[in-house]
């Protein structure tokens, strides 16, 4: 019969015991995972320690990819995934797939806006419900529209709402308004801002006088979106229905072309004709029509899809017409006109 200093040391033991059990089945499950075959003499505790701080680190990987099935049920997304070629540092999983990322290199792609890991081969069958996440949002200025959109959590890029409110309360009757350019430097400064501060950015009277430098940074911005406010897709759709020449037909043609647009995109534009109805409406303070704000703004909301200089070049009027047409009939039809 053992005695009782035995039996104490027995069961002060007996925790100890049964953690290195537990270790030992986590051992075996992440050998598992790896693809491991483990002979009777099993690797020391230092050489599973930075595998498993590493492994279980992809355990959020793994549950943001069960709770991803959910999102594939959507009808329709807005958002495709922006993926760029990747090292990983460490072993990681695909979210796609689950399997084993294998390589000491480029073993697969991130998405750079909303950080999503999978394998290239697997990128293909990724839904596009890409949710970006601000951490990877690193400038605001040509940015996807959507993915700034989406990234705040707004309705509109910022840069469009605060330019627009600013314009509107001290600009709507300044001559050539759109027409005359700011100072490039001043304009420069304030994409800066905006790329570094986001919506802390300073576009006040105080820290820019001349509201030609707002008007300026706001074309910029448009300008510089990767995919223009008319999206690639809906252009053509745009160009044939200026075309037209009944006009209840290029209106139906235009709302039928509206439609084609991402939501973010459509939203911007509604926005965007609402503010420049505004500033018609102040046409004998600022000289500014609709067809001499479709000059302006043709070119800067739309973009032939091709590369072809000829054709761009032919389009040039129809795109001042679109932007006319859009302006002339913000408030048609109730909701966004057109």
């Amino acid at each position: 019969m053992p005695s009782r200093e035995a039996y104490d040391v027995q069961k002060k033991d007996k925790p100890l015991v049964q953690k290195a059990k537990r270790e030992a089945n986590q051992e075996d499950i992440l050998a598992a995972a790896l693809g491991m075959r483990m002979g009777p003499q099993k690797p020391s505790a230092t050489f599973w320690q930075p595998l498993k701080l590493l492994a279980y680190s992809q355990l959020t990987s793994l549950v943001r990819r069960a709770s991803l099935k959910e999102v594939v049920q959507s009808p329709r997304s807005e958002k495709v995934h922006n993926f760029k070629v990747h090292t990983f540092r460490g072993p990681h999983w695909c979210e796609h797939c689950a399997r084993f990322m294998w390589g000491l290199m480029a073993q697969g792609v991130k998405c750079a806006d909303c950080g999503m890991n999978v394998h290239k081969e697997c990128s293909a069958q990724v839904p596009n419900d890409c949710k970006p996440d601000l951490r990877h949002v690193r400038k605001v200025y040509s940015c996807d529209l959507t993915t700034l959109v989406k990234a705040y959590n707004t309705a509109r890029p910022m840069v469009v709402d605060m330019c627009i409110r600013e314009i509107e309360s001290r600009g709507l009757k300044s001559e050539g308004l759109y027409r005359i350019s700011g100072f490039s430097d001043s304009v420069e400064e304030v994409k800066s801002g905006f790329d570094k501060d986001g919506e802390k950015t300073d576009i006040s009277v105080n820290a820019y006088e001349d509201i030609n430098i707002i008007t300026s940074a706001l074309k910029l911005y448009l300008r510089d979106l990767p995919v223009p406010v008319i999206s690639y897709d809906a252009y053509p759709r745009f160009i044939e229905a200026t075309k037209l020449t009944d006009p209840e037909k290029k209106l139906e043609a235009f709302r039928e072309a509206l439609a084609l647009l991402p939501p973010s995109h459509k939203e911007t534009l509604k926005y965007l004709m609402a503010h420049l109805k505004r500033v018609t409406q102040n046409e004998k303070f600022n000289l500014m029509s609709a067809e001499n704000l479709g000059i302006v703004f043709g070119p800067t909301l739309m973009r032939a899809p091709n590369q072809d200089a000829m054709t761009a070049l032919n389009d040039i009027r129809y795109q001042r017409q679109v932007v006319e047409v859009l302006i002339k009939n913000e408030d048609v039809g109730g909701d966004g006109g057109v």
